[in-house]
């Protein structure tokens, strides 16, 4: 016993994680929580000492110190991740360097179960919220009152005076035609969404007006289906039934050279139905797609050129404007951030 016992490996104190930096206790205790008016070398210097002693600071004493759990709740919608995931790898990112927590919750787009949630978290004591979900469009404000700061990300409130941090759609979708142009298309089709979906107008809308701006028109009125490849494949037969036999057709050889598409599921969707037809992505068609999903960019063929709309990036943002509501600096309102495009072979041309 007295031989397993020698073994055991006694945890470091802030003491010696001093000792090791060159500092007081102090001044080390300050450096590990945040907290305080260090140089930032002398932060470093503690956090290696720290890393090298493989120190665990004490939450509990930690929290008792600071009136806080050093714990954040995310709140999400989205049962299947495809957008809360990289939004909480983001807050985790910015969240991470203070050894704050986050607790994700997944409300499966129920408001009793959401509600349930949120308790839970406010009975835990976490010093924040992100609420979070798979649509843009803006929804009610969780809750009134609350004991602390909440930040929505991806979604928006309701509320002009809550914080939320967004993709900026309108942006996306003229980048995505601003390139397609630049490749020397000018007869550009739109696939999108359903029509009283938020995301699906805000797109269409930014991709009319970028074209008009340029003097052209959409190669025909957006069509408007369901998020789906079976939807893309369906609305390229009619891009290619009404192309056939329109004046532009006869002196061109196509109605379109080119479609943006709503989503990367709608792409895909349209490329499988443009080779069954004979039509080359992108000597005949380019394609670009809305989201990129690596999933669906990566496996399309050829592989697609889409719009990113930095879910990671929302994540960050989000988790850094929680952090200053949490340190008594709140900001109000909307913040829009932009979008960037990734080019593939969809839209490679020689060229160009």
């Amino acid at each position: 016993m007295g031989a397993v016992l020698s073994n055991v490996v006694r945890p470091a104190t802030i003491s010696e994680v001093a000792a090791l930096a060159g500092v007081s206790t102090g001044t080390a205790s300050k450096a590990l929580n945040g907290r305080g008016s260090l140089r930032a070398e002398t932060r470093l210097r503690v956090q290696q000492a720290a890393d090298q002693l493989g120190f665990i600071a004490n939450a509990a004493a930690r929290g008792l110190q600071t009136g806080r759990t050093y714990t954040v709740g995310m709140i999400t919608t989205d049962s299947i991740g495809r957008f809360s995931i990289p939004l909480m790898i983001g807050a985790e990112d910015a969240l991470g360097a203070g050894q704050v927590s986050v607790l994700l919750c997944d409300a499966r787009d129920d408001s009793i179960r959401e509600q349930y949630y949120l308790r839970t978290l406010l009975s835990r004591k976490v010093d924040g919220i992100i609420v979070t979900g798979r649509r843009t469009q803006a929804r009610p404000p969780i809750a009134a009152g609350l004991p602390v700061p909440v930040v929505y990300a991806f979604i928006s409130s309701s509320n002009p005076e809550d914080c939320s941090v967004v993709p900026d759609e309108a942006d996306g979708a003229r980048r995505a035609v601003r390139h397609l142009l630049a490749i020397g298309r000018r007869r550009i089709a739109h696939v999108t969404g359903p029509e009283h979906h938020h995301s699906a107008r805000v797109r269409a809308a930014a991709t009319a007006e970028t074209l008009a701006a340029h003097g052209l028109d959409l190669a025909t009125p957006t069509l408007h289906g369901e998020w789906s490849e079976a939807w893309g494949r369906q609305a390229a037969g009619i891009l290619l039934s009404t192309a056939t036999g329109t004046a532009t057709a006869t002196a061109t050889g196509a109605g379109f050279d080119a479609v943006f598409c709503g989503s990367d599921q709608i792409a895909r969707g349209v490329a499988e139905a443009l080779r069954e037809a004979g039509r080359r992505i992108p000597a005949d068609v380019a394609l670009v797609g809305f989201d990129n999903w690596d999933v669906m960019v990566e496996a399309s063929r050829p592989q697609l050129t889409s719009v990113d709309m930095d879910l990671e990036g929302i994540g960050r943002t989000a988790a850094e404007l929680l952090l200053a509501a949490i340190n008594g600096e709140p900001i109000a309102g909307q913040r829009a951030l932009p979008c960037r495009l990734v080019p593939r072979a969809s839209t490679e041309v020689a060229g160009h």
